[in-house]
């Protein structure tokens, strides 16, 4: 398992440095000149040229590129245009918020998605089967911000059981910090919620069909043992590769819930960042989501590797 983690970490080095490639090249083609937008729309040409040149704009890209990966190396993300302020302490600032709304959306995904995709496998072609995957075909065909508009109307403008905007943190109390999520979190997280019941409920099927299955039933097995005992383990790896994918996804998500919940998270700064052209902080932020999802499926291969052990003898 050590072996398998390092061979993990080092291949997750050159795979960094494309996406630190990828993300400048990509930042690079925004459309617009952010000396212009720093300058204001009535700077001279002077100005705009002493800014372009403070900036580093007029160097090669490969200059610039390589100015900006030293950077990063040293972990050093430099600073944001607009607000003066170091890129790092802006990104650490609004982290705990977005942290805290995907975790909760990840929870939520797996505290609904694995019991209903149990009870979905375990009852196929049953009453309890068609409704979970009549649900799960809901919750993927539903978008995320349709489901975030729905519950602000319902849960918060009509009966002001939560929040409609806002977070608080958990030092503010953690009551109001679970319903300042709650919202945003259960929006986000039904897609995933319903991917994994039905990815789930697909495996468990296949699974419950194997011969080692049958066996452990004729020896008097009750079909719950049989289920959590035998037939989940084996199951659960194509539903840890969803989860890994849910991770990605709930962090570019966070974009949109976060600004129609007013959450000040780095969904939202980064949103302010590409209106403003701030070029710094685009690409602080888009590094630091790329590093978490980078680091997030290092443990999904960890855990696959736990749950087959054919993995790790590659």
């Amino acid at each position: 398992m050590l072996k398998l983690i390092g061979r993990r970490i080092l291949a997750l080095i050159p795979l960094l440095f494309m996406v630190s490639l990828i993300v400048f090249l990509l930042v690079s083609i925004i459309p617009g000149d952010p000396a212009v937008t720093l300058a204001g729309e009535n700077a001279s040409e002077s100005r705009i040229a002493t800014i372009r040149e403070t900036l580093g704009l007029n160097d090669s890209l490969i200059s610039q590129y390589w100015a900006f990966i030293s950077r990063v190396v040293t972990l050093d993300l430099g600073t944001s245009l607009f607000s003066s302020s170091e890129v790092f302490e802006l990104i650490r600032q609004r982290a705990p918020a977005t942290i805290s709304l995907t975790l909760g959306a990840l929870v939520f995904a797996i505290v609904v998605g694995i019991p209903a995709g149990l009870i979905a496998g375990a009852r196929q072609g049953k009453p309890a089967d068609r409704i979970v995957m009549l649900g799960a075909t809901s919750g993927v065909a539903l978008p995320s911000y349709f489901l975030a508009i729905l519950f602000i109307l319902f849960f918060a403008v009509r009966n002001s059981w939560f929040p409609a905007t806002g977070y608080v943190p958990p030092e503010r109390g953690y009551v109001e910090w679970l319903k300042s999520i709650a919202l945003p979190a259960v929006a986000l997280g039904t897609n995933g919620a319903a991917l994994i019941a039905r990815q789930l409920r697909s495996s468990l099927v296949d699974v419950l069909q194997q011969d080692y299955i049958r066996t452990a039933r004729a020896k008097g097995l009750r079909g719950r043992s049989v289920v959590l005992k035998h037939a989940f383990k084996n199951s659960a790896a194509p539903m840890v590769t969803v989860l890994g994918i849910q991770v990605a996804y709930l962090l570019g998500g966070t974009v949109v819930i976060e600004y129609i919940f007013g959450i000040a998270g780095l969904g939202q700064l980064a949103y302010s960042a590409v209106i403003q052209k701030d070029v710094p902080l685009i690409q602080g932020i888009v590094m630091v989501m790329a590093l978490a999802v980078v680091a997030v499926n290092l443990l999904i291969d960890v855990t696959y590797a736990y749950l087959d052990p054919k993995v790790r003898s590659r």
